[in-house]
Order: C-alpha cells, then sequence, then structure tokens
C-alpha cells in the first residue's frame, strides 16, 4: 500500500482542483428553472472539497445556470457551447479543455463517456486529469446510431487518457477491467442528506401523504416511464402516479407519455428544492423502472428517505439493493404490473422493505465516505502513484 501524501503533496493539489462538464448548479433561487437535470455529482463532491480546503471551479453552460460567482463556495466558470441535442456537451467540454490550460488547475476532473477524449489536452501541459464514468452512455435509446458508436468508441479514452478512471457501479468496473484489462477505481455516487418535509407544495398536484407512486428522472427511453406508465393504467386504485421529469432532448417521447395524463397520473416536469423532498417524504412507493443505469441518483435519493423501490432487475439495480427491495423483470410490463398490484395490495410489505432500506443500505452510500474515496485518488494522483492495469500472471516452471 503507498504511503500517505505528505504535506507538500496536499499543498500542491489545494492550489485548484477544476471540476469539468457539470451542466449547472441549482439554488432557491433558479428552482424553476431547468438546470441540474443531470449531473448532482459534480456540485455535491466540489462543495465537499471546498470544506476540506480545496480550491474547486466548476464549469458550467449557460442554457443551465445563470449563476455567477460562488456556490456553496465552488468558483463558477460559464463557458459557452453549441446547444444542440449532438454537439452540447462536444462543444462544451471542448471549450472548456482549453480554457483550462490557461489556468493554474492542479487536476481537472470529467464526467462521462463523451468528454473523455478531451482528458488528454490538460495532460500536455502536465495537468492530472481524471474521468469519471457514469454509465455506459452509448446503450441509451435516445442516441442514434452514429451517436452511439461515437459513444463506445470513447470507452478506450475513458480508460486510456487520464491519470485515474472511476466508475459509480462495480458492475461497470468488471466491465472494464475485462474488456480492457484496467480495473477503474469503483467509487459509487452518494446520497444526500434527507429533507424531510410534510405535504404542502405538493398538494397543488392533487397529492398527500403517502397516497401516490413516485417516478422521479429524466424522460428517456432508457429510465422506463413508459412502462410504468402502461402497467399503472391497467390497475384500479386510488393510488395516484406522480411523474417528476422532463425532456432531455427527447421531446417526442416525452409527447408520447403526455397521452397517459390524467386526474390519476401527473406529469409535474422538474421539480427541485423542497417540492422534490415533499415528493420523497411522503410517496407511499417509488419505481425505478429502466433498463439501463450506471448508479441511478433517483435510486439513492429514494434510498437516502428509506423507500420501498420497486426497481427493474437490471445489474446495476440488483447490485445497490440487494434483497432490500421488490424486482420486476426489466421491459415485463406484464410482471411489473403484477408487482405493482401485489405491493398496493400489501402495505405490510411494503413497511418491511422500508426498514430494510433503512437499517442495511443507506448508510453505504454516505457523501462524505464517497468524497473521502474521491480526494484520496486526487491525493494519489497529484503523487503519481495510482496504478489501475491489473498485473500481468506469472508463469511458474512445471
Amino acid at each position: 500500500m503507498a504511503a500517505p501524501p505528505s504535506a507538500e503533496n496536499i499543498a500542491l493539489l489545494d492550489r485548484f482542483v477544476a471540476a469539468l462538464t457539470a451542466k449547472g448548479v441549482v439554488t432557491e433561487e433558479q428552482i424553476a428553472t431547468q438546470i441540474e437535470r443531470t449531473d448532482r455529482a459534480s456540485p455535491e463532491i466540489g462543495a465537499r472539497m471546498v470544506q476540506r480546503g480545496h480550491d474547486v471551479r466548476i464549469y458550467c453552460r449557460p442554457h443551465y445556470t445563470r449563476q455567477r460567482g460562488r456556490h456553496r463556495g465552488m468558483g463558477i466558470i460559464v463557458r459557452p457551447s453549441i446547444n444542440t441535442k449532438y454537439l452540447d456537451t462536444l462543444t462544451h467540454t471542448l471549450v472548456c479543455s482549453l480554457d483550462v490550460l490557461f489556468r493554474r488547475a492542479d487536476i481537472v476532473h470529467y464526467h462521462a463517456l463523451g468528454p473523455s477524449p478531451f482528458a488528454l489536452l490538460p495532460r500536455l501541459r502536465g495537468i492530472k486529469t481524471i474521468v469519471t464514468v457514469h454509465g455506459l452512455d452509448w446503450e441509451r435509446e435516445k442516441w442514434g446510431l452514429l451517436a452511439a458508436y461515437i459513444l463506445q468508441r470513447c470507452e478506450y479514452p475513458a480508460i486510456h487518457f487520464p491519470d485515474a478512471t472511476i466508475v459509480v457501479s462495480q458492475t461497470l468496473e468488471n466491465y472494464f477491467a475485462d474488456k480492457y484489462q484496467i480495473r477503474p477505481r469503483y467509487i459509487p455516487n452518494g446520497t444526500p442528506d434527507p429533507l424531510w418535509r410534510a405535504p404542502s407544495e405538493i398538494r397543488q398536484y392533487g397529492v398527500g401523504e403517502r397516497d401516490y407512486i413516485l417516478f422521479v428522472g429524466r424522460l428517456t427511453p432508457e429510465k422506463g416511464a413508459h412502462f410504468l406508465l402502461e402497467a399503472f393504467n391497467r390497475i384500479d386504485t386510488p393510488m395516484k402516479l406522480v411523474i417528476a421529469g422532463g425532456t432531455s432532448n427527447t421531446d417526442d417521447y416525452v409527447a408520447s407519455l403526455k397521452s397517459y395524463e390524467s386526474e390519476r397520473v401527473r406529469m409535474i416536469g422538474y421539480v427541485y428544492g423542497d417540492t422534490l423532498a415533499e415528493l420523497w417524504s411522503n410517496a407511499a412507493l417509488v419505481v425505478l423502472p429502466s433498463t439501463m443505469e450506471g448508479l441511478s441518483i433517483a435510486l439513492l435519493e429514494a434510498v437516502s428517505y428509506g423507500k420501498c423501490v420497486l426497481i427493474s432487475d437490471i445489474p446495476e439495480n440488483v447490485e445497490v439493493m440487494g434483497d432490500c427491495a421488490p424486482r420486476f423483470r426489466s421491459r415485463d410490463v406484464d410482471d411489473l404490473e403484477a408487482r405493482l398490484r401485489y405491493l398496493l395490495a400489501h402495505p405490510e410489505v411494503v413497511a418491511s422493505f422500508e426498514a430494510m432500506t433503512k437499517e442495511r443500505i443507506s448508510r453505504r452510500f454516505s457523501w462524505e465516505t464517497i468524497v473521502d474515496d474521491i480526494e484520496q485518488t486526487y491525493l494519489e494522483v497529484d503523487a503519481r502513484r495510482y496504478t489501475a492495469r491489473l498485473p500481468t500472471p506469472i508463469e511458474l516452471p512445471a
């Protein structure tokens, strides 16, 4: 095991850590705007790094945030992009990667597969880089064939270009180790501290305490909201279904979902802050019907509130929940319907899963513990000690 970093190494790191590819940051004044729609990890990591004495700057896009100056101690740098489905992330990351070359950064932390090829640019100036892979983005159904092909090709730079690669699930860790013979560092996302709220704001949607099923997430095909809507539509129940989320360059898909909207089905768009806390606090049941994930932030948030979450049986969901959550066969609407009916008819089963979630799951994903691991990775990378390549087997003589 490597020796702990010296004070000199820590001082060097403390100059400037830059976190890249955050879409935006959310403040109380900006709750109504569509920002931080997919990237909640960067602000959580950055703010805690600031508390530990590091100087953190986070790059944002002007169409996701109007914030300037500082947020939770992080310096906000807003840089432009070509705001289209296929060019937004590409152009923003290029601009930011060039911008950081003229700053006194020690480490640049990229998030997601798409930006990973740019991790090579800061290294040409001797700046250390880290890439966190949150999922195999090429599997997302919103991308066309060409975009999916390009994203799949980004796996190679994600594992080879930075000084270190982090993945958010053990499923991803094993995937990269098997395919590239390099084992990335497994550091999951974290759960926020729950903010328990009595129903107030959510009454405008016609729901109150434990009288609704909740879905939270981007409305993209791989999140599976269409499976949930179809299954729920078959069930005669006084419960309502709340869909909290909106488009992510998927307007046609969202339009198809709105055909299910009714008195029983409330599609409320993106929500943040106290309203989202109320939704988590008062839901009778949460459903995560996704067909692919890295590590679902929505799942971790539901876990932090001790909710019973009905999950699809994809490996990434099962890895987190184990036997602490009911599950259904992914993409199988009939099985989802049957599981929903059973849980709605047996509240005592829901209560037992809630108890297991509180006792066995939520403590595993503390942001403080996770930031401990990320900070240690920063220190090791800065001290040139990080290694992830799998050892070559030694042939022993017969």
